[in-house]
């Protein structure tokens, strides 16, 4: 079988967020998926099959990082929607069937693609005891961004301590179920984004995830709240970096970005 690794929330190699994409004809045991996980050892590795036409969806999706399933993926959402874009192997709006619900990936004209995913309900917390030491920062705020996201959101004062961060990734794992969220708002908004981010999630073996869809149906809601608009672009400041496009529309968060397949090749150990 055919397996890929696409850049996602990038138009260009070697950057933004990398996934493992396999088209299945079915779902394996989760044993052997986890393996694939495991041994492509990106963020996640994201796996589909074809549903029977007339449902309420087209293929059925799953994503595991190299050490267990998760409820939502961005990163790997996008990329699956354009391998099947690429290949052929869909055209036009892909509705995919998942543990969060159907998502949609409709293609744009510019190449970008948008993803259809729920808002994340932001509930503000106190601010947990050793969160400032374990990120290096003192954190203004801290937000608890529900079960489908399930990190802690935590707002810090600028954009350069955002950036400097070098966190403790073993204490940051007792502050949530997947992990943690900094965000500040931009230095300079003319360099085109909105506001800055980066991901931490070592509950499920990511020390630090380059660019994170799932974490944006979070910031959408927080940042259009402070700026007053719901169309912003933040900017995930990891090594590899990259930016998504954020539509706040209630209940629902609009992600868009483009992505690119680096790798191709066979994958010989079947199931």
């Amino acid at each position: 079988m055919r397996i890929r690794i696409v850049d996602a929330f990038t138009d260009r190699p070697f950057s933004g967020n990398p996934a493992g994409v396999l088209l299945l004809d079915s779902f394996p045991d989760d044993a052997w998926l986890q393996n694939v996980a495991l041994e492509v050892n990106h963020a996640e590795t994201a796996f589909a099959h074809r549903l029977p036409e007339g449902g309420e969806a087209d293929w059925a999706l799953r994503w595991f990082t190299p050490a267990a399933e998760v409820a939502m993926c961005g990163h790997a959402t996008l990329a699956t929607a354009h391998v099947l874009h690429t290949t052929g192997a869909h055209e036009g709006p892909v509705r995919f069937a998942t543990r969060s619900g159907v998502l949609i990936a409709t293609p744009r004209q510019d190449g970008s693609i948008t993803l259809d995913f729920p808002t994340a309900p932001l509930t503000e917390v106190e601010l947990p005891a050793r969160v400032a030491k374990a990120l290096g920062a003192e954190p203004r705020a801290a937000f608890d961004t529900g079960p489908q996201v399930g990190d802690l959101l935590v707002e810090l004062a600028d954009e350069q301590t955002v950036r400097a961060l070098t966190p403790d990734h073993k204490d940051l794992a007792a502050f949530s179920a997947r992990g943690v969220i900094a965000t500040a708002r931009a230095e300079d908004p003319a360099h085109g984004y909105d506001f800055v981010s980066r991901c931490f999630f070592p509950n499920v073996g990511i020390d630090e995830d380059p660019v994170t869809g799932s974490a944006h149906t979070a910031l959408a809601p927080f940042w259009a709240g402070r700026l007053g608009r719901p169309d912003l672009t933040g900017l995930q400041a990891s090594p590899r970096s990259g930016r998504v496009r954020v539509e706040l529309r209630g209940e629902r968060t609009l992600l868009s970005g483009r992505a690119v397949t680096v790798i191709e090749g066979d994958l010989l150990a079947r199931p």
